[in-house]
């Protein structure tokens, strides 16, 4: 039911991906830092490759790599791995009523595909669960969109990081994955004008006074884009509240 035809021609499912959108570009990041890290790590392609399509999991994958590249016991691995996601217990404990109308093997892969960012997106949009099939067709709709981009994002770039890793100069190392990071990071919280606004004014004053010592240049910007945005902020015209009596 999952990928059926009647939940992909449903309106949820492009209202899913639709939410999901400004999410893509810090999930296109944090994936390609993914694969750059695994690659640079010392793990091969292939073992990055896998990794990346079975475990699904940035932050576990994080914590695991320098385990396996330490050449830790299994079992080290697979507990790091299983606190790093302990979240997605309660996850699945808050949406097991929202999927429990589906079959096992469909609910399985609900929770393979299921991140923080689509949790975040679907218990937003329906804090309750659906009470007839046509209400459930929506939810389960809806969150296939959110999950489709979201995987499809994260594949592609994952996959693109681990192409790329080579061509990446060695003196780069894993700092280039964590400038990557940070994008992500960035990327996820530009969501608004305002805070795309900081963001390049902070950006551009950085760069402009790369040059003072003692990393003032970070101080510096931040303080130029809060003053910035504060002024803006100020001028910004108030909404209309219609014609008073």
């Amino acid at each position: 039911m999952f990928w059926r035809k009647t939940v992909r021609e449903h309106p949820e499912f492009k209202i899913g991906m639709a939410d999901f959108g400004p999410q893509a570009l810090g999930i296109v990041a944090w994936g390609l830092m993914i694969g750059v890290a695994m690659v640079n790590s010392g793990m091969g392609t292939l073992p990055a490759v896998a990794m990346a399509l079975l475990v699904f999991a940035g932050s576990s994958q994080l914590a695991a790599i320098p385990l396996i590249v330490a050449g830790a016991p299994a079992w080290v691995i697979f507990a790091t791995a299983f606190c790093v996601n302990l979240r997605f217990v309660v996850f699945s404990l808050h949406m097991r009523s929202h999927v429990i109308h589906l079959p096992r093997w469909t609910r399985l892969a609900v929770g393979y595909f299921i991140t923080d960012n689509g949790y975040v997106l679907f218990t937003k949009r329906y804090h309750a669960p659906g009470r007839n099939d046509e209400e459930r067709l929506a939810q389960v709709a809806y969150l296939a969109g959110a999950n489709s981009l979201n995987w499809a994002s994260w594949m592609l770039s994952s996959l693109a990081g681990i192409a790329l890793a080579h061509s990446i100069p060695p003196a780069w190392g894993l700092g280039f994955a964590g400038i990557l990071c940070l994008l992500g990071v960035l990327c996820s919280l530009a969501s608004s004008r305002l805070r795309m606004l900081a963001a390049l004014v902070a950006g551009v004053t950085a760069v402009c006074v790369y040059h003072l010592p003692l990393r003032l240049n970070i101080v510096t910007a931040i303080a130029v884009a809060v003053l910035v945005c504060m002024t803006a902020e100020r001028f910004k015209p108030l909404p209309t509240t219609g014609a008073q009596a």
